[in-house]
């Protein structure tokens, strides 16, 4: 019994290796800033064993608007897994936007009340890419993007720790 015990959990350690290498991002952050309404504000980190970590500020988990809603301390840290489904998708879409070629800038700032993204893309060669986009609407496939990660906060299992 403990032989068996013992080949599965080397096994599970080789699948859980073996993911991560395959992988060809070590980090991947998204990060959601404010606006002047009610507009979520939050930093999802998302590593190659699918462990992530949300770090919501405001308005991820109300419904509607009140201005109250600074006074009011952050929402917290929350950590889980993502479904392997669901990452299967995100690393589809990062695949599929060719993210090295993408411009670093998108937005234009004209317009003052509008929210900030951040995409931050490591590498699993040492590089990264990091794309500020005013206003999320830098390409389409972006904005397809930006709304599966805030899709996230909703539609995974998160636990608060802090």
């Amino acid at each position: 019994m403990k032989y068996i015990l013992s080949l599965f959990a080397v096994i599970l350690l080789f699948s859980c290796q073996s993911q991560k290498a395959n992988s060809k991002y070590s980090k991947i952050e998204y990060e959601a800033g404010a606006c002047f309404g009610s507009c979520p504000i939050f930093k999802l980190t998302i590593n190659p064993d699918r462990t992530a970590v949300l770090e919501a500020e405001h308005f991820n988990f109300s419904k509607g608007f009140s201005k109250s809603e600074f006074d009011k301390p952050r929402e917290g840290t929350f950590k889980g897994t993502i479904k392997e489904a669901d990452y299967n998708t995100l690393i589809a879409l990062l695949d599929n936007l060719n993210v090295k070629s993408l411009n670093d800038k998108y937005g234009e700032r004209n317009v003052t009340d509008l929210p900030t993204s951040h995409l931050r893309i490591y590498f699993a060669d040492g590089t990264t890419k990091h794309i500020e986009d005013y206003g999320k609407r830098g390409t389409e496939k972006l904005a397809e993007l930006y709304k599966f990660f805030e899709d996230l906060r909703h539609n995974q299992q998160w636990t608060k720790v802090k």
